[in-house]
């Protein structure tokens, strides 16, 4: 097993903010690992701290089989980096905008490279458009072309899919799909718990430590949580009662129906009994009654 990202208690802190604490992560090359965890969590840091842009306070590590304190700069020119907000140049069009990352990377074949990734990820025929003129999934396509555009080992995207339609998500995950299988090891933060489920493996960061790790079904599986679903009259305006009964950890509705997840399968079951206005039946957890769950018992760092 190779590893492109292997680093131990890595650490950041911004004033008196202790953003990233004692993170672990290892994943293998080749991979799609997802990033998940509520705003503020420190996702952003650590992928800033793994591709040489942010030093770590402490800890230590490679990417890419480099020391991600000493040899930041190594790391940078071999990854590719697509920033929560769109980066590129507004007022050039797309071929413009590839062609000036190609210049600043120094790349040979320019034309040829960008030619490439305008065929790949579908942007021919609107390369001669501005980008800002682009549509949130046309300026996804781009920036994407542009992260990879100097063929990196590592790609670490950070809520790519943030206001984009589904079915824009859907054909930018086919691609990040078909990169890894190429040998491109991705690492992506994102909220949409669909998407997490089509990651190898995800990675749950809770105000800034590391609290699970594994596959989607693993991470499930581990939490030990029992979610009991109802569906009938009124079930989903239950939230408010159900909230802060013994046992009930977290409740939400997914439609007309409720989920009431809770670690104690007795005591979940008598803190519902009373409604029997609602059909109530076990079912298996979701990854997102998982991360609620996560969520709910994490300590905010910044209060």
């Amino acid at each position: 097993m190779t590893l492109a990202i292997d680093v131990h208690g890595l650490n950041k802190s911004f004033g008196d903010k202790h953003v990233v604490q004692d993170v672990d992560l290892a994943v293998e090359q080749g991979r799609i690992c997802g990033f998940l965890g509520p705003n503020g969590s420190g996702k952003t840091t650590t992928l800033r701290m793994l591709c040489g842009l942010l030093t770590p306070d402490s800890g230590e590590g490679q990417a890419l089989a480099f020391d991600v304190i000493r040899q930041a700069a190594e790391i940078k020119r071999r990854t590719g980096y697509m920033t929560q907000r769109f980066s590129l140049y507004e007022d050039l069009t797309i071929a413009e905008n590839l062609q000036f990352t190609a210049r600043v990377y120094g790349l040979d074949r320019r034309t040829e490279r960008v030619e490439q990734a305008l065929e790949r990820l579908g942007l021919k025929e609107r390369r001669n458009q501005q980008a800002g003129a682009l549509s949130g999934g046309w300026k996804q396509r781009l920036a994407l072309a542009n992260a990879i555009l100097h063929e990196p080992q590592l790609l670490l995207l950070d809520e790519p899919t943030a206001g984009v339609d589904p079915k824009a998500r859907r054909a930018f995950w086919d691609e990040i799909h078909a990169l890894s299988g190429e040998g491109l090891t991705v690492l992506v933060s994102t909220h949409y718990m669909d998407e997490a489920e089509r990651c190898h493996e995800i990675a749950y960061i809770s105000y800034g430590r590391l609290i699970a790790r594994g596959t989607a079904e693993a991470v499930v599986k581990a939490s030990n949580l029992v979610t009991l679903r109802g569906e009938g009259p009124g079930a989903d305006r239950l939230v408010h009662e159900l909230n802060g009964k013994r046992a009930v950890e977290t409740v939400a509705p997914f439609g007309a129906a409720l989920h009431v997840s809770g670690d104690d399968r007795k005591a979940l079951e008598a803190a519902v009994a009373p409604y029997k206005q609602v059909r109530w039946r076990e079912v298996e957890p979701t990854l997102e009654d998982v991360f609620i769950q996560l969520m709910g018992r994490a300590q905010d760092n910044f209060q």
